[in-house]
Order: structure tokens, then C-alpha cells, then sequence
């Protein structure tokens, strides 16, 4: 079953893809099922009801050059309403679920607890990402650049196992390495963050949780997959089965990407399913 569980739309700040373009590529490539998982980082950006949102020039992806960028986390009614209207539209070709994909820091967490609390009856699925640290992000260097090698790679470990001991209301790991799409000086020997990745695993396992594959590790050039095939071969090892497949797809263009890559690789490590999910409940489908 070919599913995409991590797109984005024009409610990211840094995509401007209209949600029915996403949709209609995805039923053009044959898949079934799909999840919208639009950003939300608070710390870093505001709601739009909080008002003085302020722009960013250019550095969206899929974007005109130098156009104004929001900084600002999803207008969540016109989210949640347009959503259902995907679904009136498109939901008898293909089936459209509700997420959010949480960019976490353990200074946030308070914030998310609140927004979980307000739309919980409106979401299917909820990543859990980390994009920046103590307010400063990792895409753009702010967080490395004051760090080590060592210091900034274990301190993004050891900043997603604290937010993952006081947070629950989430079902998926998403780009667990993420740490390594913006290391300059390339990928951080594994075996030096094994322990701090493993006690992660664990306790994701122990919570019912899950993590993804997200394969735009192929269009960024990356030397393996994201995570690596160590990383999820630890999982497995580990006694994990609960696994996405997200494309973090912010144009029409990558939708789907490398999804049979995917499921090759995953096959290989020894699983035999990916999952879905229906108000925040898995269910998985053999591969």
C-alpha cells in the first residue's frame, strides 16, 4: 500500500504548494493514503492569532526568489477546514488524513500540550521533530556554529530524549538524524551517539511509539538514509514495528519520492510493514 505520511502545503512557513496540488500528485502516482503533517515550531515562530508575525525574505523551499516567507506556525481553523474539504473533494480516490509535526524543544513543551489539548479530536498523526535548540536552529548553523562536532551532535540527541521523557501526545520519530542534513563536516561517527540513539529507541518502543523513514535524504544528497540503515536496523533489533514512510515532500515534486526505495530497504533490515494511522492509532499494512 503506498502511503506518504509527511507533506507539506502553504499553512508551512516554508512551502507555498497549494494542498490540492499535493493531493492530486499523490492519486497521479498511485497512492492510497496520504498525511499532512504542516509545521508547527514554537519557540521560533508565533500562531497567527497571537498577531506580530513577522517575514523572512526568500528562504522558502519551493518559493519565488525573494519572496517575504511568514514566520508563523499553522493558521490551524483554516488548516483543519481546508482539510475537510480536501476531503469532500478528492476522499473517494484517495484517503487524506489530519497531522501536525511538532518541532519540539524542551522549552516549548508546555505550548504543545495546550495546542494537543485544543485539537486533539481534529488529528490522526503528530510527528516529533527537533529543528532547533534553545531557540536556535539547526538549518540555519545557529545552534553548530557556537558548538563542537561532539557537542552539537550529542546535544541533538540528548535535546530530543529529554522532550520525548515529559512529551507523549505524539506517534512518530520524524528525519531522526536530522542533525545530519546540516553537519558541514559530514556525518558524525555512529558509534560515538549509539548509546544516546538507543536509550531513544527504547523509550520509543516502551511509549507505543514510532519512527519514519523520510526519503528526503535522497533529494538532499545524503550519504544514506534518514535515519541511516543503522539506525533502523537498531530499531528492529530493538523489537520496533511501528514505521512511516514520509516523503517530507514541500512541493509536488518530491510528493512520494523514493517511496519504493524505501520499502526496498526496509525490506531488507526485516520488516514486514509500514504503518498508518486513524486518530492517532496505528495500523499496519504488509509490505
Amino acid at each position: 500500500m503506498k502511503m506518504d505520511y509527511h507533506l507539506h502545503t502553504e499553512f508551512s512557513d516554508d512551502s507555498r504548494e497549494p494542498m490540492e496540488n499535493q493531493v492530486e500528485r499523490a492519486i497521479e502516482l498511485g497512492f492510497r493514503e496520504i498525511c499532512f503533517t504542516d509545521h508547527v515550531d514554537y519557540g521560533v515562530k508565533n500562531d497567527w492569532s497571537d498577531g506580530n508575525i513577522k517575514y523572512r525574505i526568500g528562504d522558502g523551499v519551493g518559493k519565488p526568489e525573494g519572496s517575504l516567507d511568514p514566520i508563523a506556525n499553522v493558521d490551524y481553523p483554516l488548516y483543519f477546514e481546508k482539510l475537510r474539504l480536501m476531503k469532500k473533494m478528492y476522499g473517494d480516490r484517495i484517503e487524506i488524513k489530519q497531522g501536525l509535526e511538532f518541532g519540539m524543544q524542551t522549552i516549548t513543551v508546555d505550548k504543545y500540550e495546550k495546542l494537543f489539548a485544543r485539537y486533539k479530536d481534529e488529528l490522526d498523526f503528530v510527528l516529533l521533530s527537533i529543528h532547533e535548540i534553545d531557540n536556535k536552529e539547526l538549518w540555519t548553523m545557529d545552534y553548530q556554529r557556537e558548538r563542537s562536532w561532539k557537542e552539537y551532535n550529542e546535544g541533538y540527541y540528548n535535546e530530543l530524549y529529554q522532550v520525548m521523557k515529559i512529551y507523549k501526545d505524539y506517534n512518530v520519530l520524524s528525519h531522526l538524524d536530522l542533525i545530519v542534513r546540516y553537519d558541514p563536516q559530514g556525518r558524525y561517527p555512529f558509534e560515538k551517539v549509539e548509546d544516546q540513539v538507543a536509550e531513544i529507541l527504547k523509550l520509543a518502543i516502551s511509549d507505543g511509539k514510532g519512527i519514519e523513514i523520510n526519503t528526503s535524504s535522497w533529494h538532499y544528497g545524503l550519504d544514506d538514509t534518514m535515519p541511516s540503515r543503522q539506525i533502523l536496523k537498531l530499531y528492529k533489533d530493538l523489537g520496533g514495528k511501528i514505521i512511516t514512510i514520509g516523503s517530507d515532500g514541500h512541493t509536488t515534486r518530491y510528493v512520494g519520492d523514493h517511496f519504493e526505495d524505501a520499502v526496498s530497504i526496509l525490506k531488507e533490515i526485516g520488516f514486514t510493514h509500514i504503518a498508518g494511522f486513524t486518530k492517532m492509532k496505528p495500523q499496519l499494512h504488509e509490505i
